[in-house]
């Protein structure tokens, strides 16, 4: 099964279309870290991550973890564990996996930059769960939950992400 997302914010999954926000920086072939982008191409979708506190395990195929409150993710280019996730504190910049608000109670790691990971080419591209009014992401792809936990039900280790090129 492919996902399909478009430069326009529509994510296609099988039949259904779901409404999704993108980077504020639109989609772009060349995403380096910072640049607000998300990237362009087709990925495979790695594993599952969740907020055991705030909703069961997704009904999924894909390889499922709970978060923890210690759960980071390097995104400092200049640390030999960029785009990979890290045990909190953490002395290079990194996200908090545990965040206040939802946005990371559901999150899918993509497999962008990651076989293997060059530094400055982007770290920390996930879909998760996008805010009430859907305003742009730092480079992910943001669903509704309902809507992200519908897609994870078809999606398996075959499910491949393809995020469209915007040609404005």
């Amino acid at each position: 099964m492919n996902i399909r997302v478009s430069a326009t914010g529509e994510l296609q999954c099988g039949d259904r279309t779901y409404r999704c926000s993108l980077g504020r920086s639109g989609i772009r072939i060349d995403k380096r870290e910072g640049d607000g982008a998300t990237p362009a191409g087709r990925f495979p979708l790695r594993r599952v991550l969740y907020r055991p506190d705030r909703l069961p395990a997704p009904a999924t195929r894909l390889p499922l973890a709970a978060l923890a409150p210690d759960d980071g993710w390097c995104d400092d280019p200049a640390d030999p564990q960029y785009n990979r996730p890290v045990r909190l504190p953490y002395a290079a910049r990194h996200e908090d996996m545990w965040r206040a608000d939802a946005l990371y109670d559901v999150v899918v790691v993509i497999g962008h930059n990651d076989a293997p990971v060059v530094a400055g080419m982007g770290s920390a591209v996930f879909m998760h769960l996008a805010r009430a009014d859907y305003r742009p992401t730092e480079g992910c792809v943001a669903l509704a939950r309902q809507d992200l936990l519908d897609i994870l039900t078809d999606a398996g280790p075959d499910t491949l992400l393809e995020i469209g090129i915007d040609v404005r």
